[in-house]
């Protein structure tokens, strides 16, 4: 185990401050719900993260009454719903890039045109001689 300037806990201590048996701590583990790191002398140490997930096993179990295959299932569930969210943010910060520079082309694009105008001028007037036009016709017919 590497020194990380993290804290870690000693399951005993775990087991006092979540007034649960170590027995129901070496369950959770046995089980993979918990991973707690190891010594050389192979003492398991928590993390602050290890004590963020058994918080949530046990308010599922404790409060909900979840049994540990539910556990795990939403355990699962929730890993791969923060991997997915990631992608999503990842995808979203891809779009914004793309539609940052594809401003930027157009900006270059109207600064070099013959007939310098905005994209809402051109809104503009084209609704505005399609107005006019339809007019005319409508003026035409009569």
């Amino acid at each position: 185990m590497k020194s990380s300037g993290k804290a870690y806990y000693m399951i005993s201590i775990v087991a006092q401050k979540y007034s649960i048996h170590p027995q129901t701590l070496r369950l959770y583990e046995r089980e993979g719900l918990l991973k707690p790191s190891r010594t050389d002398g192979n003492t398991r140490l928590y993390s602050e993260e290890d004590l963020e997930q058994l918080e949530t096993i046990l308010s599922l179990t404790r409060d909900l009454g979840v049994n540990l295959a539910g556990v795990e299932i939403i355990l699962n569930m929730r890993r791969k719903i923060e991997r997915m969210q990631g992608e999503v943010n990842e995808f979203m910060e891809y779009v914004k890039g793309e539609l940052t520079r594809g401003v930027g082309d157009w900006e270059q694009r109207l600064s070099t045109a013959l007939v310098k105008s905005s994209p809402t001028d051109l809104v503009r007037t084209t609704t505005s001689a399609s107005a006019t036009a339809e007019s005319d016709r409508s003026d035409a017919g009569r």
